[in-house]
């Protein structure tokens, strides 16, 4: 028929872009994943942001050292600043120094400063590990996805042979007078409803593998694909430990929670920096000049001192200590102190919001493995059931005491099963895997 042309042709082009490709494993996956996401990368400019903020800290704390120099000419009526008076001419001048200077104390800030920035450091790269983490459980449900959906295509192509074979006994059955011929219309229409299935599972495949590759940020779609293999269900050992023992083991690891602790540490060195502008600022200063001038002249004499000379005669150093006291500044540094206080209260709400989100997660994964055990269980068993009441339809259709539309009947409630039982093996899969991810255990499919 047409449609099992255009079902051939299909196959056999996906076939062929397939093996076109790399066959991708679970593992390379992830790790591509990790190394290609483009928001891990900006995760990790952000990273790299805080690093150069910890190096500003740093030198904040360091004496500051500048040097100067000016030369500049002047013509007219121009002050002679070696002399200190007006005159008419021409003056070539010059000046150069340096200075340096250094805070002595000023509330600790520059200490809470380098303090925070290398908190600050810590949590972002808190936050990069946990997106990374995120990213992981992204691509392995996607990677499941795609097993469970060529599983699922296997029994349909499967299911079509059969039937195929079933269409040809029919027509032989037909032709011996054995069964009306709107059994053999029957089977034709069940057969043709099984390509339509096909054809959507092919289309569901492939949209898998897109939505795959998308994680990895991968743009060739067509040739991209993942390794051919199955996976049997794993011992679910986990569930020998309690909700409550798996919380407070993940309590201890998990970086979403290790990153909103940290943004507590960051609010408390912020309050802690608030409070540092209240207190008087105490620094040092010391400063060397001297100048140039080309109509600086000897007193006695009246003709020009030496470049070198002036320089020594025209020196000087300029020393001593600063001291700040705020006193009154509009409330400005009280308002501050008083929302870095809401800061703190807010961050550390947070944190324990974290902290009920991750338990509430981590209950809702334990019931999802037990409840899903339950379900692939009640799965292979209606399947084997189903089989064995379509063995004995298929039995009694042979012998022309069962219609087509019974038999076709008992077929796709087989079919229906086959899918079913495919669907709650990936879940249970996946959902244990989620409950070892909160527990510290990898993601390795066995």
């Amino acid at each position: 028929m047409r449609i099992n042309g255009i079902i051939g042709i299909f196959l056999f082009s996906f076939a062929t872009i397939t093996a076109q490709g790399k066959k991708w494993t679970l593992e390379e996956c992830v790790r591509y994943a990790v190394d290609h996401n483009l928001t891990i990368e900006q995760y990790e400019l952000d990273l790299d942001n805080a690093m150069i903020d910890r190096s500003d800290a740093i030198g904040a704390m360091l004496p500051t050292f500048n040097m100067n120099a000016r030369i500049s000419g002047n013509s007219g009526l121009v002050l002679d600043q070696s002399r200190n008076q007006q005159v008419t001419g021409t003056i070539t001048t010059a000046s150069g120094g340096f200075g340096s200077s250094v805070t002595i104390f000023d509330g600790l800030r520059n200490m809470h400063r380098l303090n925070r920035a290398k908190l600050n450091a810590l949590a972002n790269q808190y936050r990069l590990d946990n997106l990374k983490d995120d990213i992981m459980l992204a691509v392995a449900n996607a990677y499941l996805q795609i097993l469970s959906n060529k599983e699922t295509l296997k029994v349909l192509r499967a299911q079509y042979a059969v039937t195929t074979q079933d269409l040809d006994k029919t027509k032989e059955l037909v032709n011996a007078g054995v069964v009306p011929n709107g059994d053999l219309l029957e089977i034709e229409a069940t057969l043709a409803n099984q390509e339509q299935q096909i054809v959507n599972m092919g289309n569901s495949v492939l949209l898998s593998r897109i939505n795959l590759a998308q994680l990895l940020q991968i743009t060739d779609y067509e040739n991209f694909d993942i390794v051919e293999e199955e996976f049997d269900i794993p011992p679910a050992t986990i569930l020998d430990n309690s909700p409550k023992s798996i919380f407070e083991k993940a309590l201890t690891f998990r970086n979403d929670i290790k990153f909103s602790l940290s943004n507590v540490d960051l609010a408390i060195k912020d309050l802690q920096i608030a409070k540092g502008a209240v207190y008087p600022t105490l620094g040092a200063f010391f400063n060397y000049g001297t100048q140039y001038s080309s109509e600086f002249r000897n007193p006695a004499t009246g003709e020009r001192i030496p470049f070198a000379d002036q320089l020594y005669l025209t020196d000087g150093i300029s020393y001593g200590l600063q001291l700040n006291i705020p006193v009154f500044n509009g409330f400005s540094t009280r308002n501050a102190v008083q929302r870095a206080k809401i800061n703190v209260e807010r961050s550390k709400l947070q944190h324990k919001q974290n902290k009920l989100d991750l338990e509430t997660n981590i209950n809702q994964a334990y019931v999802d493995v037990t409840s899903y055990a339950k379900a692939y269980e009640a799965a292979e068993k209606t399947l084997e059931a189903r089989l064995l009441a379509y063995e004995y339809s298929r039995d009694r259709f042979n012998v022309g005491l069962m219609n087509s539309f019974d038999y076709s009947q008992a077929q796709s409630r087989v079919d229906n099963a086959e899918a079913e039982l495919i669907r709650t093996k990936y879940d249970y899969i996946f959902r244990l895997k989620v409950l070892e991810f909160y527990f510290g255990l990898p993601i390795v499919l066995d």
